[in-house]
């Protein structure tokens, strides 16, 4: 699935999102999760920043 979201984001307007993967540790369990989302260009350094 994941290939599929990426090449339906080279096209047309889709170049202004990026894909990205964060690693989060639970704070119930202490164990790390991967979280993905689409989002803008240009707020993916202030999306790493937070928490």
């Amino acid at each position: 699935m994941a290939k599929k979201v990426v090449a339906s984001l080279q096209k047309g307007a889709g170049k202004a999102y990026s894909k990205v993967i964060k690693m989060v540790k639970s704070e119930k369990t202490g164990a790390y999760k991967f979280v993905e989302e689409i989002i803008p260009n240009d707020t993916v350094s202030d999306y790493f920043k937070s928490k």
